[in-house]
């Protein structure tokens, strides 16, 4: 594939780092169907590379992605959206083991906003806006965020939100709890990069359990969570790691983690 059919492009930036980039610029990274299936199948990809210790998704200094191409929706039948297979589609970003960081410069609204919230971490630029307008199409969000951002927000925010389809700035959405952190414009890439720089020197093993643990709190009760906390918590005392971890702090070096 060509960088001119590749509607995502990835990048190495730095050791166990792997950028992405949404690269539909003339129609702000809009998600078209083919985009779905290559980011989908880069994520697959990924997940399955033990050099791959952090991934960062991006789109460009105007949009990180300004949701659903919806030339692909003005005439689909429920039947051609059920065999568009978008749960799987989305599945492999939300079931990806990496740490996963959004760099959201410009609009991340609708599925753009829901593609942010299947990241562990979002780094945004001052003039970032987030929303869900989808009800202002006569749609309702599809891509998980009546679940996820009830998640963060709570149901009173989130309902205002989703039902009036407004959109908010970055310093709003980080006042919900949905940005990590808030940047300036042009330090929203570099940031993310050094964040995953940070995350890709820690122990491999232990980022991939405490997602699964962070993501567990959002799915059952507290009581199921703290079990399976403990379960990986003990689990890490069989890894090289733990052992080279200790060792390093007690000599006062730094760490070779391996992943093991």
């Amino acid at each position: 594939m060509t960088n001119k059919e590749a509607l995502v492009l990835q990048e190495s930036p730095g050791d166990g780092i792997v950028l992405l980039r949404l690269n539909r610029p003339e129609v702000r990274n809009a998600l078209n169907l083919t985009l779905r299936h290559q980011l989908a199948a880069l994520f697959k990809d990924l997940s399955f590379r033990d050099e791959v210790r952090c991934i960062v998704i991006t789109g460009n200094e105007t949009a990180f992605c300004a949701g659903a191409d919806l030339r692909e929706y003005v005439d689909a039948s429920p039947i051609d959206v059920i065999g568009r297979n978008m749960r799987a589609l989305w599945g492999a970003i939300a079931d990806c083991p990496k740490p996963v960081i959004a760099a959201v410069n410009g609009y991340a609204i609708g599925g753009g906003c829901e593609l942010a919230m299947h990241a562990d971490i979002i780094v945004a630029g001052h003039s970032a806006k987030f929303g869900q307008p989808e009800i202002r199409i006569g749609l309702i969000p599809g891509g998980g965020a009546t679940q996820r951002l009830t998640r963060v927000a709570g149901k009173f925010v989130t309902m205002k939100l989703l039902l009036t389809g407004e959109i908010i700035s970055a310093a709003e959405a980080q006042a919900l709890g949905l940005v990590s952190s808030l940047v300036a414009d042009d330090q929203v890439l570099a940031e993310a990069l050094k964040l995953a720089q940070e995350i890709a020197r820690q122990a491999p093993l232990s980022a991939r359990l405490i997602k699964e643990a962070v993501l567990e709190s959002m799915n059952g009760s507290l009581d199921a969570g703290l079990r399976s906390e403990l379960k990986s918590f003990q689990l890490v005392f069989a890894s090289s790691d733990k052992k080279e971890g200790i060792q390093a702090f007690l000599e006062k070096r730094t760490p070779q983690f391996v992943g093991r």
